[in-house]
């Protein structure tokens, strides 16, 4: 594999300058990060000047950080910045998943009736699309002087505020807002259960707030990237996790060794653990070619390896991650496999991988795939461990895009694509049922070490910077960057930047949509976003063989593309459920969530980029009917919004790969904040 393989089978993709645009899955702009212009940083609590436009409403008190204030992140001890962040991001799930709130006098009061009391919220930023920023909160009445809440005591007291009788957080139950709009649970479904006592959900807080510590304490002490490979700087950097997660860096069963090196957060790296897998309980599939030539998966997993690593006749590697191999060695069915010599361990072998921002895929600058790896630990909601299905659909994308499906699409949008994962290798147990957790998704390697690659949820984290005494986000130094050099104001640049963004990531979503009945899950940290030498965003890709919906309404087009579709994948998914999931993971997670980093770091107000996304949604609208997606549509008319309720997912312990999509999350009902 000395060459990146060419999309559709054909010659390795030329790099192509990015005023060129980007046509191909290979084929990334060539991008080199300028130095940050040190002159322009913004500093941490000011609010940017800028004109409010007619009619806007005007600044009210908690629309911007309490003047004088420190933010808690910067606080000099990383634990107590830590459990800030843990704070925030428990008060925003709660704030989001229980109803409309309302601040008053740079405060907000919530009651807690399981304690017969009320929490005092210090607000430093009210967000309309809920990217608040928040202090820690005391108990009402509370003695003078009296120490705030902890995030710790704070999960404890939603805990049991959710059991005592909120119905939207503690069983999912709807949100009635004010034009009774419903959803009925899908008939047949029951209602899950909380979490017993608790336990769970306050051992995972714990669990989170103590590795961002480490992190914090971690990246303060080495705050400058190497500039080795620009893809994975941005992978390492999402050090807070999730903004409306209540458990966004959790990850119960690693040891301190391992969490140092299997963490992107602390720029980890480790070689892979090796498995040979004799070809008789071998399931793999590859649509991977090579100058035209198709290149089995066999063969992919061979040249990854590389040389010393010897395998028993008639056997193929397999690669797994090495905390996973070590879970997997006991199991009774693995061991029974290699008592049977149909699977050996051959051992750690090879060169070091680093893990991106997911913490199971792993990525080489000097490869020509990734891996996506199973890993049993549970991160976020889920239990990271490949699906049969999820292995097929990789493939499956990938030779859809093939039949035509990728040229026509960008003939339209040249600077966008998805990241293939057109390969794969698994294991069958002797009943020939998948036996789970020995699995590797084989994924493209379109970047180069100089591509400014960078992934909207690293884009907007906050953390260490070099030079500098705060947190601050890529995207904040980006905006203050070109502010500088243009002599433009921020809200300005902020404002073309997000257009920009639209632009250049988002219609291209809407466009395949419209066009094949295809929905990408594309939520921040599945999207990566193309930057240009100066930062303008000039393209996208979009990674994840978990998250493709195919329109139930759309499959006999599909089918016609692709004979037999979805067979294997379980890809088509009901018109009516589409439309809610990509209305959250594109409307409210991955754009508004953008719109709420804008405002909540002070470069322009919110209200501003609500009013240029809902022109953008009009225009969309309007496409030509073969290519039209509905959900501007929706989004513009919707008075309320369905959205995915972190906590109270998490609170009913379920994982969101498990069971049928419709059931696999809570969801709750919210205004929207685009309504007029």
């Amino acid at each position: 594999m000395n060459e990146r393989p060419g999309p559709d089978g054909g010659q390795p993709a030329e790099r192509v300058p990015a005023h060129q645009g980007a046509g191909t899955i290979e084929s990334v702009p060539r991008q080199q990060r300028r130095a940050p212009d040190e002159t322009c940083h913004q500093q941490p609590h000011e609010a940017p000047d800028r004109a409010v436009p007619h009619g806007a409403p005007a600044p009210g008190p908690a629309d911007r950080a309490r003047g004088g204030d420190h933010d808690p992140l910067d606080h000099p001890d990383p634990a107590v910045a830590a459990d800030a962040a843990g704070i925030e991001h428990l008060l925003r799930c709660w704030l989001r998943e229980s109803g409309p709130h309302h601040p008053a006098e740079g405060r907000l009061r919530l009651p807690l009736q399981a304690a017969a009391s009320a929490l005092i919220i210090p607000v430093r930023y009210w967000s309309p699309t809920g990217w608040h920023r928040l202090g820690a909160p005391t108990l009402e009445g509370a003695p003078a002087g009296a120490a705030p809440l902890d995030a710790v005591t704070l999960a404890a007291l939603l805990r049991r505020e959710a059991a005592h009788g909120d119905r939207r957080v503690s069983d999912g139950g709807e949100h009635r807002v004010a034009d009774g709009e419903q959803r009925p649970e899908p008939a047949g479904v029951p209602q899950q259960a909380p979490d017993g006592d608790g336990a769970e959900l306050v051992g995972r807080v714990a669990n989170s707030v103590r590795n961002v510590a480490v992190f914090l304490t971690d990246r303060r002490a080495r705050p400058a990237d190497d500039h080795g490979a620009l893809f994975l700087e941005a992978e390492q950097s999402l050090l807070l996790g999730h903004p409306l997660h209540p458990t966004p860096k959790s990850r119960e069963g690693l040891s301190e060794a391992e969490t140092r090196a299997y963490s992107p957060e602390l720029r980890g790296a480790f070689p892979l653990h090796w498995m040979a897998v004799h070809r008789s309980v071998l399931a793999a599939d590859s649509a991977w070619t090579e100058r035209g030539k198709p290149v089995p998966a066999e063969q992919l997993t061979r040249g990854l390896a590389g040389g010393g690593c010897r395998l028993p006749d008639d056997t193929v590697p397999l690669p797994l991650h090495p905390w996973q191999a070590r879970e997997l060695a006991d199991r009774p069915d693995i061991a029974a496999l290699r008592e049977a010599g149909l699977l050996y361990d051959l051992g750690v072998h090879g060169p070091l991988w680093h893990p991106t921002s997911s913490v199971r895929t792993v990525y080489r600058p000097d490869a020509d795939a990734m891996l996506k790896l199973s890993l049993g630990l549970r991160i976020t909601n889920s239990r990271r461990e490949n699906l049969r299905k999820e292995l097929a659909r990789g493939v499956e994308v990938h030779r859809l895009l093939r039949t035509g499906l990728a040229k026509q699409w960008q003939t339209v949008h040249p600077g966008f694509d998805i990241v293939r994962d057109p390969a794969y290798l698994a294991v069958d147990g002797f009943d020939g049922a998948p036996v789970r957790g020995l699995d590797v998704v084989i994924r493209h390697n379109p970047f180069s070490t100089t591509d400014d690659a960078v992934c909207i949820a690293g884009l907007t984290s906050p953390r260490p910077w070099p030079g500098r005494s705060g947190v601050r986000s890529r995207l904040e130094d980006l905006v203050c960057t070109l502010s500088a050099r243009t002599g433009r104001p921020l809200g300005a640049v902020a404002t073309e930047w997000f257009l920009r963004y639209l632009e250049a990531v988002v219609r291209p979503v809407l466009w395949l949509d419209g066009t094949a009945g295809i929905v990408l899950e594309a939520h921040q940290q599945n999207t990566v976003v193309l930057l240009d030498p100066d930062g303008w965003p000039v393209g996208g890709r979009y990674r994840d063989n978990q998250g493709y919906y195919f329109r139930a309404s759309r499959r006999a087009e599909l089918e016609r593309r692709l004979p037999g579709i979805g067979a294997a994948s379980d890809t088509f998914v009901a018109d009516d459920v589409t439309d809610e999931r990509f209305a959250y993971y594109l409307g409210i997670n991955n754009v508004l969530g953008l719109i709420g980093a804008f405002g909540s770091q002070r470069l322009v107000r919110e209200e501003i980029l609500l009013a240029a996304f809902r022109r953008f949604l009009a225009d969309a609208a309007a496409a030509p009917p073969a290519h039209r997606s509905p959900l501007p549509e929706q989004l513009l008319a919707a008075r309320t919004l369905r959205c995915k309720a972190n906590l109270a997912t998490r609170l009913h312990g379920l994982d969101e790969l498990v069971g049928p999509v419709e059931t696999q999350s809570v969801y709750v009902t919210l205004p929207s904040p685009l309504a007029p």
